[in-house]
């Protein structure tokens, strides 16, 4: 099935938070990081990022469903930052996150760097940025004594 992104806007800020909520319960629930979860993101949040200047959120799609959500916000020096980014439980590891990477490269033609922050003891998260060609930067960020934040970034040619 193919992947696309369709630019969402703010009217579609409730079917993303509940992808999202669904997306990140496990995590929560594993990690119990209530400060910082997506999972425990509210409506109005997300709606607000959809709203931001210089920021694209977009819904997944595997064929016709809606299986997920991800944004772009394009910083200075062609940098752009990669938060959240989120496929529904059930439809992961159909490689549709390589996919979505793949397509946003295209769609942004101009970023040079590309980054974004997940859960170091997301293994299956780690190794899929690392495959794509991210790589850990900066030191690691301990949220709690379960979960540590680390970031990475891909280098592109100019």
């Amino acid at each position: 099935m193919e992947v696309s992104l369709c630019k969402a806007d703010v009217s579609e800020a409730a079917l993303i938070h509940e992808m999202q909520v669904r997306a990140f319960m496990p995590l929560l629930e594993k990690y119990q990081d209530f400060e910082t979860s997506p999972a425990n993101e509210s409506v109005e949040r997300v709606s607000a990022r959809i709203s931001q200047p210089l920021s694209d959120y977009y819904i997944i799609k595997y064929g016709e469903a809606a299986v997920g959500g991800v944004r772009v916000v394009q910083k200075e020096n062609h940098l752009h930052w990669v938060s959240p980014v989120f496929i529904l439980p059930e439809y992961q590891g159909h490689g549709i996150a390589q996919s979505v990477f793949a397509i946003l490269e295209q769609i942004y033609p101009d970023a040079r760097l590309w980054g974004l922050a997940t859960i170091l003891q997301e293994e299956r998260n780690c190794y899929l940025y690392e495959k794509l060609g991210y790589v850990r930067t900066g030191e690691p960020k301990a949220i709690n004594d379960k979960l540590t934040i680390v970031v990475y970034e891909k280098h592109l040619q100019g």
